[in-house]
């Protein structure tokens, strides 16, 4: 035989694979495409990465900086062509909270550490360990985050300063019982005029692609400016991709980053989810698959570079994402296009971005609050009357508002198992007449008998309310109990069966037990309870009980004793599987 062959391409980083593929035939028509989807996208990002960073706690150069740096890295080593990252509105909720808790400073090392959080996860091909978070916690964090952003940007769009809260719920209630500074009209006018361009202009004018949000600012800019209307703005936002104001490590930060692991752990898993739920996204639209954990990859290193240059942690944003697509966009170039576009922006219109009102930027946060809820999984929730979805959704969207971020996903995600135990732990149990003439049996002598059909997951959730109704029943001289409808029974179910086993054989009666699925056959005979109870109790079926019964009575087969041994499912004995919930 002769040895294999060694090949370099199997030990190719993923990253290569992936480039390799995607820039195969890479032509000038393609590369035109590129830079028109890039010169959009950057259009839609720049006042989104500019009213983020203010969401965020930091500074509109701040996120500049993070669309800048963090669309250049991870988009060139993203896991798909089509991904699109910066800051964001869910991330600028988590952020906020944690700058107003523990300074800017904390927002710096906490992307850090969620950086190299999700670089490991990445590393170890963990990716779709994100995939057990239920989508009604999802969805019920997602609409928290668009109230946390929502709440958060009442003062710029009123004009006032309020005292700073920790909870967004503290922050909402204060605006109710404590007297409000008096209102800047102004400010109010050029939130408005942002939100009506944003919500109107797709109507009159429909132009796929348009960037609204930046014809709303470039509006209420003009006007601010034209007029000089005394309304707060962004002012001066540096000409470079570097910061001032940026991390450089001391040893103070060691005391600052105990506090900080909680606070990373949410960035870390919101980054993921957030950048893996764009892929699935985008990847519907493009019907290119997400390389997950080449994604993670990038999400990784990208967030453990930008804290170095000033930014705020980033993560794929749907809605950049989705107008790359839209906009006809072929490769990874239109993230690094999108970059360079916002680079120039920053280099040769800082002066004039330094205008815009910090009302504008609140209107468009407004509104991308609104968009960002996950509408039609909530209608569907709704549509259909799902309680416990609908439940874990609006428990966890009131965590949010009102704990730490990261307990509320811990919130979302214990509600959300009660109820999965609440729904698996319904059993069925059924006690079914014996009808010896369906079987095919004419017994001589009457038999005491009774037929008990078990279905639905036998574990400790459910173990009592099964020995409850069997121990509710009349006694009988022979307990058959049908077990087809059990997928799985623990050691719990073993006990109790073994329990109901002993009792019967005190008062003189015998059980059998019939139809073990293979999981609960190999639980029953790892604990030893088929050798204790004996092999000859558990049969195939209700029938082969009933017949093994009559035979050891004695009992004659007569005229009718004609019928084939069946399955409990064909219907020779009433049988009934109950869903799981």
């Amino acid at each position: 035989m002769a040895p294999r062959s060694f090949s370099f391409a199997r030990w190719q980083p993923e990253i290569v694979r992936l480039l390799r593929a995607e820039f195969a035939g890479y032509s000038w028509r393609t590369g035109q495409r590129d830079l028109i989807a890039g010169l959009t996208v950057a259009a839609v990002a720049l006042p989104l990465a500019l009213a983020f960073g203010v969401a965020s706690g930091s500074t509109p150069a701040a996120g500049l900086v993070t669309a800048i740096v963090g669309g250049f890295i991870i988009g060139a080593l993203s896991g798909a062509s089509y991904q699109i990252s910066g800051p964001t509105g869910a991330m600028s909720a988590v952020l906020i909270i944690i700058a107003q808790q523990h300074g800017v400073r904390a927002l710096w090392i906490a992307g850090l550490l969620s950086g190299m959080m999700i670089l490991a996860i990445g590393l170890l091909k963990l990716g779709r360990i994100v995939n057990l978070i239920p989508a009604p916690v999802i969805t019920g964090f997602t609409s928290g985050i668009a109230l946390v952003i929502f709440i958060g940007q009442i003062d710029n769009f009123l004009g006032i300063k309020t005292p700073a809260k920790d909870r967004s719920a503290e922050k909402l209630l204060g605006y109710f019982i404590t007297p409000l500074p008096s209102l800047n009209w102004s400010a109010i006018g050029c939130g408005l005029i942002v939100i009506l361009t944003m919500a109107l202009l797709p109507r009159i004018w429909h132009a796929p692609g348009l960037p609204t949000a930046l014809v709303g600012i470039g509006i209420a800019t003009l006007l601010s400016w034209g007029l000089n209307l005394d309304v707060a703005t962004i002012g001066a936002v540096p000409s470079g991709v570097i910061l001032d104001d940026r991390f450089i490590p001391n040893a103070s930060d060691l005391q600052l980053i105990q506090h900080l692991i909680g606070p990373a752990f949410a960035i870390t898993l919101l980054g993921a989810i957030e950048s893996l739920l764009c892929g699935v996204v985008a990847g519907r639209m493009t019907g290119k698959k997400l390389a997950v954990n080449q994604e993670l990859v990038a999400q990784g290193v990208g967030n453990i570079v930008l804290p170095f240059v000033g930014g705020v942690p980033a993560t794929a944003a749907i809605a950049r994402t989705s107008v790359a697509i839209k906009a006809g966009g072929a490769t990874r170039l239109v993230s690094i296009i999108h970059s360079v576009a916002l680079l120039l922006s920053a280099l040769f219109l800082s002066s004039l971005i330094g205008h815009i009102p910090l009302a504008a930027l609140a209107g468009v946060l407004f509104i991308t609050a609104w968009r960002m809820n996950e509408w039609h999984s909530i209608r569907f929730y709704l549509r259909h009357r799902l309680k416990g979805a609908t439940g874990t959704l609006v428990v966890t969207m009131l965590a949010t508002i009102a704990l730490d971020l990261t307990q509320a996903i811990v919130v979302g995600l214990l509600v959300s198992l009660a109820l999965f135990l609440a729904q698996v732990a319904q059993l069925n149990v059924n006690v079914s007449p014996v009808d010896w003439a369906k079987v095919g049996i004419a017994p001589d002598v009457e038999h005491d008998v009774q037929v008990v059909y078990v279905s639905g997951p036998l574990f400790f959730g459910s173990v009592n309310q099964f020995v409850e109704r069997v121990e509710e029943l009349p006694f009988a001289e022979t307990l058959i109990l049908s077990m087809r409808g059990v997928p799985t029974a623990d050691v719990s179910s073993v006990q109790a069966i073994e329990h109901l086993w002993s009792e019967h054989a005190q008062r003189g009666g015998t059980i059998y037990i019939t139809g073990l699925q293979p999981p609960v056959r190999r639980m029953f005979e790892r604990a030893h309870l088929i050798a204790a109870i004996g092999e000859d109790h558990f049969l195939w079926s209700a029938d082969q009980a009933l017949r093994t019964v009559a035979s050891r009575a004695g009992t004659t087969a007569g005229a009718r004793n004609v019928a084939p041994p069946t399955d409990d499912s064909r219907g020779s004995i009433p049988f009934v599987i109950a869903p799981a919930g």
